[in-house]
């Protein structure tokens, strides 16, 4: 292949690469190939032939792996990725701020950190306000809450 088109190629693979790893959020395990494939597209572009890009490539590459595994390893060590949406909140404490009240009205407001959420309590009871709650379920844009008990 003309050395011409092996710039285009490595600049093509780092961005499928980084794409790659934005997409697997997390894993770090596209980066070292970006990072490997972005140096040799420097490389090629500065005239270097196709055997010194693929030199490159291996050695930022494998470089870059040994580099990024003890922050993987340290991410790791932290149990769970914080997660995303509503479904963060299950597990977590808050108090009642508006009560909920049994029966078909029964939502009320509660406050989780510092986001307030419609609520209900999962036995369908009442809670009165200042109860100490925590989420059990998240169910569309309300959740369902039941009273921390006290030790």
């Amino acid at each position: 292949m003309d050395p011409e088109v092996w710039r285009w190629v490595w600049l093509g693979a780092a961005a499928v690469f980084i794409v790659g790893e934005i997409s697997m959020a997390g894993t770090f395990f596209l980066l070292p190939f970006s990072l490997g494939a972005a140096v040799a597209a420097v490389f090629a572009f500065s005239g270097a032939g196709t055997a010194t890009g693929w030199i490159v490539f291996v050695v930022v590459s494998l470089a870059a792996s040994f580099a990024v595994r003890p922050i993987v390893r340290r991410l790791d060590a932290t149990g769970d990725p914080i997660s995303v949406g509503a479904e963060r909140l299950i597990g977590q404490t808050g108090v009642v701020v508006t009560e909920l009240s049994a029966g078909a009205d029964r939502m009320g407001t509660v406050r989780l950190g510092r986001e307030k959420w419609h609520a209900e309590a999962t036995d369908g009871g009442g809670l009165a306000a200042g109860t100490e709650i925590e989420v059990v379920e998240i169910r569309g844009t309300r959740a369902i809450v039941r009273p921390v008990a006290a030790d």
